[in-house]
């Protein structure tokens, strides 16, 4: 971590007042390691990438956790490094009882801002030599089993509406058709809601008038192309959309989604589901009120 950053902030320009940065030891790396955390990217078994996640100063706000030395190193600049260790970090600060993030971002480098606002960051604070953008960090519910899962997909159900998309990504198992079927349940769908492995995707009208419900599976789909043959664009803005297995795949479906992953270790019925929403459709939307209910928790 520390030939990263070093690497990273030494083929920076100079600064005035330079970066502490380049002052950090294994010894001082391991100390904030103590008080918080980090992520530490590899490519080829190169180190490629480092985040520091701490709990902010002495003036830190309560749940807000921040991100520090945010640093890819030059030889694997430009290859989504760092888009791939923010969400990484951002998913442990959340799993780690954290609401909100922050990070410092120096004035000489409004690319930096520019950066960090397209991932949703918002300029927080002026501070000396530089501002602090800040992001709410996604919403984290354990859910203890089957029937828990179904009950979060009804509760979902109730705040979506026509044009959401929903990508739903876990390891085989993990629960996604079975969030699905909740949806279903809530959004009144008709029809049985299963796996659509085989036929890639359903349509499911409301009986209660609902917007209908299309279900995809896009374990077998080979790239954006057969996802075109689909033609799911066409029905997008009239139905809600769950698209299982779409991480890279189906999110140019809409710049307004919801992402969630769900994780279930192995031999364990509880799951941990991270949801994160992308864009002002999900800005005002308080997805830890879903998990307030029944058996599961935040």
């Amino acid at each position: 971590m520390v030939e990263v950053i070093h690497a990273a902030f030494g083929a920076r320009p100079p600064l005035d007042p330079p970066s502490t940065a380049i002052d950090e030891t294994p010894e001082s790396v391991a100390g904030a390691l103590r008080q918080g955390y980090g992520v530490y990217a590899t490519v080829a078994q190169k180190p490629a990438g480092a985040i520091l996640v701490g709990h902010g100063g002495a003036d830190a706000i309560e749940g807000r956790a921040a991100f520090q030395r945010v640093s890819v190193h030059p030889a694997f600049q430009r290859h989504g490094v760092a888009s791939a260790m923010v969400l990484a970090a951002e998913e442990l600060a959340a799993l780690d009882g954290h609401r909100e993030v922050e990070l410092f971002a120096r004035s000489e480098f409004p690319e930096l801002v520019e950066f960090w606002q397209h991932r949703g960051y918002r300029v927080d604070r002026a501070a000396p030599h530089g501002v602090y953008l800040v992001k709410r960090l996604p919403t984290v519910i354990m859910v203890d089993d089957a029937p828990a899962m179904q009950r979060l997909g009804e509760r979902l159900a109730a705040v979506l509406r026509a044009g959401d998309v929903i990508i739903a990504t876990g390891e085989l198992g993990a629960g996604k058709t079975t969030l699905s079927q909740g949806i279903g349940r809530g959004l009144e769908s008709t029809g049985p809601i299963i796996s659509p492995t085989f036929v890639i995707s359903r349509i499911h009208p409301s009986a209660a008038g609902r917007p209908d419900l299309v279900h995809v599976d896009a374990y077998r789909i080979g790239g954006e192309d057969e996802l075109d043959d689909l033609d799911l664009d066409s029905r997008v803005g009239d139905s809600i959309t769950v698209v299982e297995w779409g991480e890279g795949l189906a999110e140019r479906l809409s710049t307004e989604r919801l992402e969630i992953g769900i994780h279930r270790p192995p031999g364990t019925d509880t799951r941990t589901v991270v949801l994160r929403g992308i864009g002002s459709r999900w800005s005002t939307v308080d997805l830890g009120e879903l998990g307030g209910l029944g058996d599961d928790h935040e």
